[in-house]
C-alpha cells in the first residue's frame, strides 16, 4: 500500500469519478483506476461500485476511507514541515497573545520578530484565553499564550510561568491579611473580562472555589479592562484583582493596597498548539521568542511581598 495509492482512492471518493481523480492528481485516468485496482486487490476487498454515472464505496471503501485521509494529511503535513525547516523568506506567522500582553514584556515581540525576518508577516490575535484556546483548536490561530485552565481538547498545553493573583482595594485594612473566598464574595467586587465573564481562566477558578465554599461572587460592576478594573478600585468604588505582574508595573495606580488569597490563587501562563499539527516555521520562530520572552520574565520575577512560588 502506498501513499500515491491511497491519493488515489481517496480523490477518486472525493470527486465521483476516476476522470476528475487524474485531472486532479495531474496523472492519466487509466493510472488512476491501476492504482485503486491494486489497492484493491492488496486489501482482497472491492472498494467502489461501479457502472453508476458517480462512484459510490462499498462498505470497505467506508471503512477504508477515514484512515487514508489522516494518513494523508499526516503524510501532507510533514512535507510542510520540511519545506519550511528553509529560510524564513516569506509565509506568515499568527499567534495568539494574552490580553494584558504589555505586562508580560511582550509589546516588542512583533517588532523583534520583524527585526529579524522582514519579509515575513505577522498576525498577532490579543484576545481572553478561552477564545485563544478555541481559535488554536479550531486552526484559526497556530499557536497562543493563554492563562489556564481552558478547555484544552485537541490541543497541546505547555505551561511556562505562574503569576500570582492578588486581591486589590483602596481601604488598607480589608487588605491587611490574606483575603479567603468567603471574605471576597463579602466585599464589594469589580472584575474584568466582562464578555467571557466567568469563562475567563481567573475568574473561572475563583467561581470554582465559591462553590466549593458555598457562596456566590457577585460583581457590582462588571468591564473589559484591568486598566479600568484598577481605576474604579482606587476611587473606592470597589476592591478587584490583578497578578504580581500588573500589580508590579508603572502603571498600577499609587493609593491601593494588595493581599494575597489566604488559599493562593495563580495565573498558569501557557504555549497552547493544536495536537498533532506541526506549526509553520514562520510561527513556530514567533511562538519561540514569546516562549523565551516569559521564560526570562519568570526567572526574575517577584511578587509585591516575597518572590513567585514556583510549581514543584
Amino acid at each position: 500500500m502506498t501513499l500515491t495509492q491511497l491519493r488515489a482512492f481517496a480523490e477518486a471518493e472525493r470527486l465521483g469519478s476516476f476522470t476528475a481523480a487524474a485531472a486532479s492528481m495531474d496523472i492519466a485516468q487509466a493510472s488512476v483506476s491501476e492504482l485503486v485496482r491494486r489497492l484493491e486487490e492488496e486489501l482482497d476487498a472491492t472498494l467502489f461500485v461501479r457502472g453508476s454515472r458517480r462512484l459510490s464505496l462499498t462498505a470497505a471503501g467506508r471503512e477504508l476511507l477515514p484512515f487514508a485521509q489522516d494518513s494523508l494529511r499526516a503524510a501532507d503535513s510533514g512535507v510542510r514541515a520540511v519545506r519550511s525547516l528553509g529560510s524564513l523568506g516569506g509565509g506568515t506567522a499568527t499567534f495568539g497573545v494574552l490580553r494584558n500582553a504589555d505586562y508580560y514584556l511582550l509589546a516588542d515581540l512583533a517588532q523583534t520578530f520583524h527585526a529579524r525576518y522582514p519579509s515575513v508577516r505577522i498576525r498577532l490575535v490579543g484576545q481572553n484565553s478561552a477564545e485563544t484556546g478555541a481559535a488554536v483548536a479550531a486552526g484559526r490561530i497556530e499557536a497562543g499564550l493563554v492563562v489556564l485552565p481552558i478547555d484544552d481538547e485537541g490541543l497541546s498545553v505547555r505551561p511556562l510561568m505562574r503569576d500570582e493573583v492578588f486581591f486589590v482595594s483602596a481601604d488598607r485594612d480589608r487588605a491587611s491579611a490574606p483575603v479567603t473566598i468567603e471574605d471576597f464574595a463579602a466585599a464589594p467586587v469589580v472584575l474584568y473580562d466582562a464578555h467571557y465573564g466567568w469563562k475567563d481562566p481567573t475568574r473561572r477558578q475563583i467561581a470554582e472555589r465559591a462553590q466549593l465554599a458555598g457562596v456566590r461572587i457577585e460583581p457590582v460592576i462588571e468591564l473589559e479592562r484591568v486598566e479600568a478594573a484598577l481605576h474604579l478600585a482606587s476611587t473606592g468604588v470597589g476592591d478587584t484583582i490583578a497578578s504580581a505582574a500588573v500589580i508590579n508595573s508603572s502603571a498600577f495606580p499609587s493609593g491601593l493596597h494588595t493581599a494575597p488569597f489566604a488559599e493562593p490563587l495563580y495565573d498558569t501562563i501557557a504555549l497552547v498548539r493544536r495536537r498533532g499539527h506541526p506549526l509553520s516555521r514562520a510561527t513556530r520562530e514567533l511562538a519561540r521568542l514569546a516562549e523565551d520572552t516569559i521564560r526570562e520574565l519568570s526567572d526574575g520575577f517577584r511578587t509585591p511581598a516575597a518572590p513567585l512560588r514556583r510549581p514543584r
